[in-house]
């Protein structure tokens, strides 16, 4: 941020009194900027039969790779709204949400994911204009070398885990950055 959305003025870094970190001042109306982390809704859409859709991404990041349907939380909207239209957004696919599934913190990248289970109420659905192509899977279909992103990755594996054992529970986890391994090209 270089101005203040308030007035129009530079704004600097610096730690507002009673505060214990930067955060972007205005220099002339003294305006204090908070930016918090972002929150990523989406849901978990099952058939009557145990198949999970998932979406084949048309868009960055991680173009071509498949994800449950989710997307950034909207403004005016509670969080079991936000999973209800990104489904409907990314899948054109209408589910009934049920309880709040996983939640994923990704610090480094100040944003929480959180996944709730749903019903697919039909099976009229197809690519939204953020999808490439959406398909119901059983889990020994699923795309496991090809999930764009890895709270989709463990909240699938731990769903159809605990599936078998008829206990869904909530879950919270931690993400720290991803391991990059080093190029070894000569």
């Amino acid at each position: 941020m270089k101005f203040c959305p308030a007035c129009g003025a530079l704004v600097e870094l610096r730690i507002p009194q009673d505060d214990n970190r930067e955060r972007h001042v205005c220099t002339a109306c003294d305006t204090i900027h908070y930016q918090n982390p972002k929150m990523i809704v989406g849901s978990i859409p099952e058939w009557e039969d145990g198949r999970i859709l998932l979406c084949r991404r048309a868009i960055e990041p991680r173009h071509g790779l498949w994800t449950l349907p989710a997307g950034f939380m909207e403004n005016s909207e509670t969080t079991a709204e936000a999973a209800a239209r990104e489904t409907l957004e990314e899948a054109n696919a209408r589910v009934e949400i049920g309880e709040l599934y996983s939640m994923h913190n990704l610090p480094y990248i100040n944003q929480v994911h959180l996944l709730y289970r749903a019903r697919l109420l039909d099976l009229d659905f197809s690519p939204g204009v953020e999808s490439l192509e959406v398909e119901l899977f059983n889990e020994n279909e699923i795309p496991w070398d090809t999930l764009a992103f890895r709270p989709v990755k463990y909240t699938l594996q731990r769903y159809f885990a605990e599936r078998k054992s008829n206990n869904l529970q909530f879950f919270n986890t931690d993400l720290t950055p991803p391991v990059r391994l080093p190029d070894h090209h000569a």
